[in-house]
């Protein structure tokens, strides 16, 4: 369960997709300039990175790495078809956001119009595609953690939109300089949104050695006992040949 709550949290704060590594901008930037429309995409991409994640990791595990095809037969264990990675999991983000866009186009034509060619577009976007190369990256375990992270990643995406389109809404009632309105001003809001989240960075961070002044201590604690010991030694050495000498 720990666990579970670590990659949670982590993905969404500390390894934010668009405040950590920059994915995603191109979305993340053009449809930022209403909540109603940046709330749809986010939910959107929650679902997308929900859903192919697991996918991606169950066709990883069984497919894609050197080994993976044994359950067919041990003359098939010395197979790697890790170079179809790419393909095989764009394939399942396009099946999975075709799914998305005629749900949106049924359910919502509103948001449908005003997501426009950004709805297809999560098919290309560099966020989705990089939420299942991160989950084969760093050798996600299980398909239970291979979920959360897909959700998780989603949430910090959203997050991440859903704060700029806020914050969007409220400027364009500010007195901007002229040459930074648009994406000047948007650009700098997102960086200084991007400094705040990497206070997140130890926020989970945790270290079952001893710290570094711990250690001197100990070492200096050990030099203070043997001079002692040399020191009495040589009491002991001066107070012997008096007692000689007398």
């Amino acid at each position: 369960m720990l666990e579970h709550l670590e990659l949670f949290f982590r993905s969404i704060f500390v390894d934010n997709m668009v405040f950590a590594v920059f994915l995603g901008m191109c979305s993340y930037l053009a449809v930022s300039k209403k909540v109603s429309t940046a709330v749809g995409l986010g939910a959107a991409v929650i679902f997308v990175l929900g859903v192919t994640v697991p996918l991606n990791w169950l066709l990883d595990q069984y497919l894609l790495q050197e080994g993976a095809l044994v359950w067919l037969g041990p003359e098939y264990a010395d197979y790697d078809l890790g170079f179809l990675s790419f393909i095989l999991f764009i394939a399942t983000i396009a099946t999975m956001v075709q799914l998305v866009e005629i749900v949106v186009e049924k359910f919502s034509p509103s948001l449908y119009n005003s997501l426009g060619i950004f709805l297809p577009l999560i098919a290309v976007n560099c966020a989705i595609l990089g939420g299942s190369l991160f989950m084969q990256a760093r050798e996600i375990p299980n398909i239970g953690l291979a979920l959360n992270y897909g959700i998780s990643s989603g949430i910090g995406w959203f997050l991440a939109i859903l704060a700029i389109a806020a914050i969007r809404e409220k400027i364009r009632y500010s007195n901007v300089p002229a040459p930074l309105r648009g994406l000047g001003i948007t650009f700098i809001i997102t960086g200084l949104m991007g400094i705040g989240f990497q206070s997140f960075g130890g926020m989970l961070t945790g270290d079952n050695e001893p710290p570094e002044e711990n250690q001197t201590t100990t070492v200096e604690t050990k030099e203070d006992k043997e001079i002692k010991k040399e020191i009495e030694d040589k009491e002991k050495a001066i107070s012997y040949n008096e007692a000689i000498n007398k």
